[in-house]
């Protein structure tokens, strides 16, 4: 048996492009379902470089479920975008955020077996 019958195909998992952008896309509709889809259970979220903000799915669901609903304009454009390996790297503008014009910010995205498993933050208002 060869390696290429014994190993799954590659392209029935989704790259960490695919994963990033169906994560920004749901954010950009306030679809709470598919935007936590794209995150593995244990995910955790980060103040660049190791400040925790958030672990797991369901203080994910309990943030972004009330930003979601505060903010029915909430959307991020992506302005610059980096992949390495695993890694994405993306600038963002967000707009419709409550209290702020516009908010610049670069998140960095681990992509593990097609999930998000971490997310580190840099973040800077205009």
């Amino acid at each position: 048996m060869s390696d290429k019958q014994t190993q799954p195909a590659r392209s029935e998992e989704s790259s960490p492009l695919q994963v990033v952008q169906a994560q920004v896309d749901a954010y950009n509709r306030g679809d709470i379902d598919a935007f936590l889809n794209t995150y593995a259970p244990e995910v955790k979220l980060y103040n660049f470089p190791d400040e925790l903000r958030s672990s797991g799915l369901a203080r994910m669901r309990e943030i972004y479920s009330k930003l979601f609903e505060k903010a029915p304009q909430l959307h991020a454009s992506i302005t610059n975008r980096i992949t390495q390996g695993n890694y994405v790297i993306d600038q963002e503008v967000i707009t419709g955020s409550p209290g702020a014009k516009e908010l610049t910010a670069v998140a960095i995205y681990e992509v593990k077996d097609g999930k998000i498993i971490n997310v580190w933050f840099l973040r800077e208002r205009l």
